[in-house]
């Protein structure tokens, strides 16, 4: 016959440091993993670019090229051949590259961001972590050729000698609500880009037309006034008309469409935010 142990000789298990539990709400249930996995992040970043230079024959040197032969184009199309004003004592090619720079920063993240999670389909399958940081890792990785085009375009600046003013200490602002509506829509369309995969042909083609229907190489002024609505319904207007203020101290955009166009940007963060935490946990699934 076996006697029971004693209660004092009950030898208690340890509870498991971390619990996988399905999500309940659409709101990250513990927003303090994104700091526990923030080594991950950096990594995940790293890797971004380095994967994207490898095996190229100029290397980073794309980082410099690419806003250059962008700004280049637009200048010529937009400046040389339907000779629109820009701002007084500026180069069209100056102008042209900072909206280039604004622009870049806002279509790397977007589409990086959506092709995140297919392109780490064996992560997302097969390891635990915060899926939310495949998408913030395309932000840091475009943060760096972001800084790399603002030191370009600083240089530029100086070498024309246009004047800096106090309002160029908004920039910052600027750029994170352009990279925050990017990554709105990022994660969006990368949650359904896991289901439906037509997402990834028709992202590019939006923002394609996104790029034609805002004032990347051209002032809002210089838009017809009957389609002069349509294009300050776009958030991005009133964030480009902002950079260029900052910058070449242009006209200053109206209070309204900065309102509008900040807010639209945190909204747009927040609805893919919120869309993509409540379909992630289907991502292993059906990925």
């Amino acid at each position: 016959m076996t006697m029971p142990r004693p209660a004092d000789d009950v030898v208690e298990r340890p509870r498991p440091r971390l619990t996988i539990a399905p999500r309940r709400t659409w709101l990250p249930r513990n927003p303090r993993e994104l700091w526990e996995f923030r080594s991950l992040l950096t990594r995940l970043a790293a890797r971004d670019v380095t994967l994207r230079y490898r095996q190229t024959a100029l290397g980073v040197t794309w980082v410099v090229l690419q806003p250059l032969l962008g700004a280049g184009i637009l200048a010529f199309v937009f400046g040389r051949v339907a000779k629109l004003p820009g701002p007084r004592g500026v180069p069209y090619f100056v102008f042209s590259l900072t909206g280039m720079v604004a622009w870049t920063a806002f279509s790397q993240v977007a589409t990086r961001a959506s092709t995140s999670l297919v392109s780490n389909a064996q992560l997302v399958s097969k390891v635990f972590f915060p899926r939310l940081l495949l998408p913030l890792s395309t932000v840091l990785s475009t943060l760096i050729d972001v800084v790399v085009s603002l030191a370009l375009l600083g240089a530029l600046l100086v070498a024309y000698g246009v004047p800096l003013r106090s309002s160029i200490l908004l920039l910052p602002v600027w750029i994170v609500l352009i990279i925050s509506a990017a990554l709105g829509i990022g994660m969006a369309a990368g949650a359904m880009m896991v289901r439906y995969r037509d997402v990834q042909y028709l992202l590019p083609v939006a923002v394609q037309f996104l790029l034609y229907a805002s004032p990347v190489a051209y002032a809002l002024r210089a838009v017809p006034l009957g389609a002069r609505g349509v294009y300050e319904a776009n958030p991005l207007t009133g964030l480009l008309e902002g950079v260029r203020w900052s910058v070449l101290n242009s006209p200053r955009p109206s209070a309204g469409l900065v309102a509008y166009a900040a807010s639209a940007s945190i909204l747009l963060l927040l609805a893919g935010l919120l869309f993509f935490n409540r379909v992630e946990r289907q991502f292993a699934d059906v990925i």
